[in-house]
C-alpha cells in the first residue's frame, strides 16, 4: 500500500517538484513592432499631437495605409529596440501650433514610460523625442491628399 504523503512533502502551486516556480519556466520574447504600437497609441493619447513621423514617413504611410492589406500606420515614426529586460524608444512628432513643447516632449514621455513598463514589464531606459514639424491651424493634413472630386469640382468652377 502507498504512503501517504506528509505535508512538508508537498510543493506550493504553481511549483515544479524542484523548486521553479511557474512564470519562470520559459522566456517570453516581445518584438520591437509591439513596444512601437504601444508607444504610438500612448503617444496619440495626449493632447497637443498632432501626426507621427516624419513628412517623408507620414506620406508613405497614407499610401500604404490605402493598400489593402497594408500595415497599420499606429507605429509610423517610432522605431524600439527591445532587450531581454529593457526597451529604447525614438519618437518622431508633428505638434500643433501653440502648444508648449518641452512640456507636451514631457508629458508624451511619461504616458510612453508608463504604457510600455505596464503592459510588456520592460523598463524603459529612454525616450528620445523628435519634433519634426509644427501643424499650422490653416495648413491642410498631408495625408489627406487630394479632397473629394465634388469638393475639386466646385473650386474649379
Amino acid at each position: 500500500m502507498p504512503e501517504t504523503p506528509k505535508p512538508s512533502d508537498l510543493t506550493k502551486p504553481g511549483t515544479a517538484q524542484h523548486g521553479t516556480p511557474a512564470e519562470e519556466r520559459g522566456r517570453t520574447a516581445l518584438a520591437d513592432g509591439v513596444v512601437e504600437k504601444i508607444a504610438g497609441m500612448a503617444a496619440r493619447e495626449v493632447p497637443g499631437i498632432h501626426a507621427l513621423g516624419s513628412g517623408l514617413a507620414r506620406t508613405f504611410g497614407a499610401v500604404r495605409d490605402r493598400v489593402p492589406g497594408g500595415r497599420s500606420s499606429i507605429s509610423r515614426g517610432i522605431k524600439a529596440e527591445v532587450g531581454e529586460r529593457q526597451t529604447a524608444i525614438d519618437i518622431a512628432l508633428v505638434v500643433e501650433y501653440g502648444v508648449v513643447i518641452p512640456e507636451l516632449a514631457a508629458t508624451v514621455r511619461r504616458n510612453i514610460i508608463q504604457a510600455v513598463e505596464r503592459m510588456t514589464g520592460l523598463e524603459v531606459v529612454e525616450v528620445n523625442i523628435a519634433v519634426n514639424d509644427v501643424h499650422l491651424p490653416d495648413e491642410p493634413d498631408e495625408e489627406e491628399g487630394e479632397p473629394p472630386s465634388s469638393e475639386r469640382r466646385a473650386r474649379v468652377q
